[in-house]
Formats: structure tokens, C-alpha cells, sequence
């Protein structure tokens, strides 16, 4: 099973450092943590950016999540 990490804000909202899913493609992912997490919605999670396995993907909707994936959801930084 993929093992998604959360950071700080995502902490507080899940009450959990890491979580384990089932899914296999980011879409459900974020279908399933939003199932599990009432405090998390899907705008939320789809505002951030994702590193799956140490690599940021832009546009991750279709992305693979394999067995031993990782998946950190990471905020946008804003620049001048």
C-alpha cells in the first residue's frame, strides 16, 4: 500500500503524521483520504502540490501510485 505523508496543516486537520491507501491512481487517492478524513476536502487537497516518490508532479490527476509509493502534499510558495 502507498503511505501518504502529511505535513503540518494537513496534521491537524487528519490527527495523523502518515496514512496507508489502497488506491492506485492519485485521483482516488484523494477520493479516499477525503472519505477518511472528514476534516479534508478535495479543493484542499487539489490546491497543493504533490511529490509522489521524491518527484513533484504538475498535473497528477491520472498519476500511477505504485505499492511502495510515497505521496507528500506540499504548499505552494509564492515569489517576487
Amino acid at each position: 500500500m502507498a503511505t501518504v505523508i502529511f505535513s503540518g496543516e494537513l496534521e491537524k486537520l487528519t490527527g495523523d503524521i502518515r496514512t496507508e491507501i489502497s488506491s492506485t491512481v492519485y485521483r482516488d487517492m484523494v477520493t479516499e483520504l477525503v472519505e477518511r478524513y472528514p476534516a479534508l476536502s478535495r479543493q484542499l487537497l487539489e490546491e497543493m502540490a504533490v511529490a509522489i516518490d521524491g518527484v513533484i508532479i504538475v498535473d497528477p490527476l491520472l498519476e500511477e501510485l505504485l505499492e511502495d509509493s510515497e505521496v507528500h502534499f506540499l504548499h505552494f510558495v509564492a515569489g517576487g
